[in-house]
């Protein structure tokens, strides 16, 4: 096992003593003119997602000081009016004036897009923020925001608008520590959608970076309702050893060895960290992380980590004769069942976009893959049971992929015997061009009947399920080919499953889950998203996936008559309809689709022109990941521990 220690990471990111930081290292690219006119390139999006940006990106430059040694508590809190303040104990952004811009280096970093200390002045010899455009983006794209430096003698304070300041930078107190404080308020003209944070949300970020930060502690309070004021401090010596623990406690899953394995090391400038631990799941959980940033596309280093981990299994099988002449354990029989974090810290990383959501140094894969080769061996070696467990655990999903794989061709034979491949119950639609067609799958025989009578024909097919189908987050892939209920799902999109997915074959530019507005709904949905999820992913990466919302009310008066979707939405009709005379108006409650005629149910849900769907977008179903696992797997606890906190929540569940 590797000596190194998260410290030592730590250390070594640390800018040589030589090195200075002052207005001499903050270097200047280009402008800042694009920022309000297309906020969308630099944060994703001008929705919830881009709103939360925000907030990363602050919090990052505190982390780069973190990760440069000089901050060791971060102080992050959501204000009355969702204003967000920002602190930490760092150096403080340079004020000198810059030799270039002739003002103060802390206005340029914050007016300037392009402007920061990581561009290889020494500023920063690891860092998130490598584009330098998080501290002048943010301000561009907030109504109003104030800056704060404490430089050890001095306070220095200067207030934006609009990424626009009306006077410099001044002097407004003495103190004797140092850092940076920023303060601001999200343009409502820039995110129409929403200003309001979700406290959870930035939790889960916040914790994330206190768990890859060995060490540092981070502060975060909600202080929006003086009632209700929730606050956690978020510090974890352990650092990703107890990022493991932590997944598999949120999702109730068991761990099959005694320890998280961890492994890091350090090449050059580079360091990589890496710890993991197999569960009683069948599904791999692997988090990869470039400079504290998620990677949620992967990379260099989490192939290099894939390579090795499959390598080092069969060796280790081959060396001490567990693997039968010819047998070869792959990548997926080897992941099933882990939780891994995968980690590296780097001088220069080159990352897909602004957004960072793959790695790309390819420095970096034989790096990582030479370090877990080389380490994963020894300590598997010197822990045969730790070893056995894990082999023994690859072997059965070897066993269940060839069991698949037999059941795949019997199914291949029996589609081709069969005059039509198609299921039964399938009405399809006259449309070949799945540019514009649409599978809706619809609970129920009475559903589907109005479904089937009230589509257009042209575009619209419909898929009737009935009953409770199989929970595929207990089952591996070979027990989807002998389920009654899925397998008519996988045969109507054409695509297929497993080694077999083909999405050029996709049959349904939409595929639409159209189930009741109650509990039983719910689970349904649920089910085949799970499903949708696990075995036939790019259909959602690729956002072919949508849920149907049918209306709950039904409110009419004479022939009057309105659809409402919400309790809140229900009483607005209702009071438009009585009028100033307060006319009796009657309200209609859906217990069920089948309760609605073919008319009704193509006005509310299905007609493209009046109706609502949702579609599922690969963010939307990681976050359902985890909750999927706890909802639908084993263990009790997480599962009424997830429904009590989230119970308030239950009459406007969409999903």
């Amino acid at each position: 096992m590797d000596s190194i220690n998260e410290q030592n990471i730590l250390e070594n990111a640390k800018i040589d003593a030589g090195n200075t930081y002052d207005e001499n290292e903050i270097q200047v690219l280009e402008g800042l003119e694009a920022v309000r006119k297309r906020p969308g390139m630099y944060i994703g999006s001008t929705g919830p997602r881009g709103l939360h940006h925000l907030v990363y990106e602050i919090v990052d430059n505190s982390i780069d000081e973190a990760l440069a040694g000089y901050c060791t508590e971060i102080k992050v809190d959501i204000l009355p009016g969702d204003v967000i303040c920002v602190s930490d104990n760092g150096r403080g952004i340079p004020t000198g004036i810059h030799p270039k811009e002739k003002i103060s280096a802390a206005t340029v970093v914050y007016t300037v897009l392009h402007a920061g200390g990581k561009f290889g002045g020494g500023g920063y010899k690891v860092s998130g923020g490598l584009h330098g455009v998080g501290a002048s983006v943010v301000n561009a794209l907030s109504e109003w925001l104030e800056l704060t430096v404490y430089d050890g003698t001095h306070v220095h304070f200067q207030r934006f608008e609009r990424g626009k300041y009306s006077e410099p930078i001044k002097i407004i107190g003495d103190t004797g520590k140092t850092g940076t404080t920023v303060k601001f308020k999200a343009d409502p003209e820039i995110f129409e959608e929403t200003t309001v944070y979700d406290y959870e949300i930035l939790l889960k970020r916040l914790r994330e970076q206190a768990f890859l930060n060995a060490g540092i502690k981070i502060i975060f309070s909600d202080l929006r309702d003086s009632e209700n004021i929730q606050s956690e401090t978020l510090h974890y010596e352990g650092g990703i050893r107890q990022f493991v623990e932590h997944i598999h406690a949120v999702r109730g899953l068991e761990a099959l060895t005694p320890e998280v394995i961890y492994i890091s090391g350090v090449r050059g400038d580079s360091t990589a960290e890496i710890a993991f631990q197999y569960n009683d799941s069948y599904n791999e959980v692997i988090l990869s992380f470039a400079n504290n940033i998620h990677t949620i596309d992967g990379g260099s280093h989490e192939t290099g980590f894939k390579n090795a981990l499959t390598k080092v299994i069969n060796d280790y099988g081959k060396k001490f004769g567990l693997l039968k002449d010819g047998d070869k354990l792959l990548g997926e029989d080897v992941r099933e069942g882990i939780t891994a974090i995968v980690s590296v810290k780097l001088t220069n990383c080159e990352f897909e976009g602004q957004t960072k959501g793959r790695l790309g140094n390819p420095e970096v894969r034989p790096f990582v893959e030479a370090m877990v080769t080389e380490k994963l061996m020894n300590y598997l070696e010197e822990n045969p049971s730790v070893a056995r467990t894990i082999f023994d655990k690859s072997v059965a999903a070897l066993k269940a992929r060839e069991a698949a794989k037999k059941a795949r061709e019997l199914t291949r034979r029996k589609s081709a015997l069969e005059s039509a491949s198609l299921p039964g119950k399938l009405a399809d639609c006259s449309e070949r061009d799945n540019t514009y067609t649409e599978l809706y799958i619809v609970e129920g025989d009475s559903a589907g009947g109005s479904a089937k009578s009230g589509r257009d024909r042209k575009y619209q097919a419909i898929l009737p399920l009935w009953g409770k189908m199989l929970n595929v987050e207990k089952s591996r892939i070979d027990k989807v080919y002998d389920n009654e209920k899925l397998m008519p799902v996988v045969t109507a999109c054409g695509t297929s499953i497993g080694e077999d997915f083909n999405i050029e074959k996709l049959r349904y530019g939409k595929i639409i889950i159209m189930a009741d507005a109650d509990v039983d709904g719910c689970h349904i949905r649920t089910l085949l998203l799970t499903f949708f999820f696990r075995f036939m992913r790019k259909l959602v990466e690729e956002g072919h996936i949508y849920i149907a919302q049918p209306p709950l009310f039904k409110v009419y008066r004479g022939k009057q008559v309105r659809y409402a979707f919400s309790d809140a939405e229900r009483d607005e009709y209702i009071k438009e309809l009585s009028g100033e005379n307060g006319a009796k108006v009657e309200v209609q409650r859906y217990k069920g689709l089948g309760e609605m005629d073919p008319e009704q149910l193509w006005e509310t849900t299905m007609n493209p022109e009046t109706r609502t769907i949702l579609k599922i977008t690969l963010e939307d179903a990681m976050k359902a990941d985890e909750t999927f696992t706890i909802l639908m797997g084993d263990k009790v606890n997480p599962r009424r521990e997830f429904i009590e906190k989230n119970a308030k929540f239950a009459r406007n569940l969409d999903f």
